[in-house]
């Protein structure tokens, strides 16, 4: 039997390495839900217990290099949010290119400690990622066109947040009902302090202008957000819901399907309607207490027509300046994008048992107030 996870099996030898104890609730809780709704295969037993383990030993490393030096809080970030699969990878890639900015690396993210000192350290440590990436992606093969990752490329910060044992991530890999629920309701202020000790880390490394991140789900966590990063700016990008939940959905079908024995696509269906729907509902609301020039809206379709134009306002409403260096790598990236030949990402609502009627009856209030 392979689908048995164990807290103490996971928690063995890091107990009282931790820091803070913010993390016992969540775990037990992902654990008994895990163990109640998914039977493993071989790969996905192997798989999520080591990536579990992995975040726990790499919040305890952080919290010993935090609990022994005296950082100074870590440069204002930026954070593109939205739905899931709305252009926010799309956009954050453009953005990755500003010299201004710095984003955390999927390879630091996964592997921060100890700090590379070296061009040889660092590289080998990328070489070992990329390993890790090239099984994964013949374990699951859609996910290069779905979501390329490198060890050397940005990547969104809802890595950060397994950590602290709160990230949409442990929804996508497994069937877990009790955990998201349990993630629709909790705070995520301890998530945010742990994130911000992950970027006084990294700044050891050098100190950017600003930060640029990216988690959809971070619009949900606006207040928690402000109460650690009161400068914090927000770059929303707004599509269709009926695109952006269907691409979601098939997505966690895609990454589940490597893990576990028994992929429920209703499930899958019901449960992200439901999580994205309490998210942006919240959005909605805690966006009030921003000030105007702290988030900047995109409308996807525009985004797609003219990239450089909408960056170039969203600047503008950001107080952001944007030079012509910038602008050439833009133009530049955007030409080698229209250039390579990308295999279609397939996929219906109705695979999910879902229809453009439920979606917009779901999300009613959000398509009253933007134009698709």
């Amino acid at each position: 039997m392979f689908n048995k996870v164990s807290v103490s099996k996971m928690l063995g030898g890091l107990e009282g390495y931790l820091g803070e104890d913010d993390y016992s609730e969540p775990l037990d809780i992902l654990i008994n839900s895990t163990n109640k709704n998914n039977k493993f295969n071989l790969f996905g037993n192997i798989a999520f217990n080591n990536q579990l383990k992995n975040r726990l030993k790499v919040r305890k490393d952080l919290y010993e290099l935090i609990s022994k030096n005296s950082l100074p809080p870590p440069a204002d970030p930026v954070f593109v949010t939205g739905l899931p699969r709305s252009g926010t990878t799309f956009l954050f890639n453009l953005l990755a290119l500003d010299s201004n900015h710095r984003s955390p690396l999927y390879g630091e993210i996964m592997a921060p400690l100890p700090l590379a000192k070296n061009e040889k350290q660092k590289a080998w440590k990328e070489r070992k990622i990329n390993l890790e990436l090239k099984f994964a992606r013949t374990i699951i093969p859609k996910l290069r066109n779905m979501h390329h990752i490198r060890a050397q490329t940005p990547e969104e910060c809802m890595l950060i947040a397994t950590m602290n044992i709160r990230s949409i991530v442990y929804m996508c890999m497994v069937d877990v009902p009790e955990y998201v629920e349990y993630l629709k309701n909790c705070s995520f202020e301890s998530v945010f302090l742990w994130h911000k000790r992950f970027f006084q880390m990294l700044e050891l490394t050098g100190r950017p202008n600003r930060w640029l991140l990216k988690d959809p789900s971070h619009i949900g966590h606006i207040p928690e957000i402000l109460s650690t990063y009161p400068n914090a700016r927000f770059i929303n990008i707004h599509r269709n819901p009926i695109q952006s939940i269907a691409s979601f959905c098939s997505l966690t079908k895609n990454i589940r399907s490597a893990f576990s024995k028994n992929v429920d696509t209703k499930e899958i269906g019901k449960t992200v309607l439901d999580f994205w729907q309490h998210n942006l509902n919240k959005g909605m609301s805690y966006r009030e207490s921003l000030r105007p020039n702290q988030i900047a809206d995109i409308n996807y379709e525009d985004f797609i027509k003219s990239p450089l134009d909408t960056i170039k306002n969203t600047y503008s409403v950001l107080g952001f300046d944007i030079d012509i260096e910038t602008e050439n790598k833009m133009g530049e990236y955007l030409i080698k994008q229209n250039q390579i030949k990308k295999e279609k990402h397939n996929y219906s609502l109705e695979e999910f048992d879902l229809s453009p009627e439920i979606v917009n009856d779901h999300f009613h209030n959000y398509m009253m107030s933007h134009e698709f």
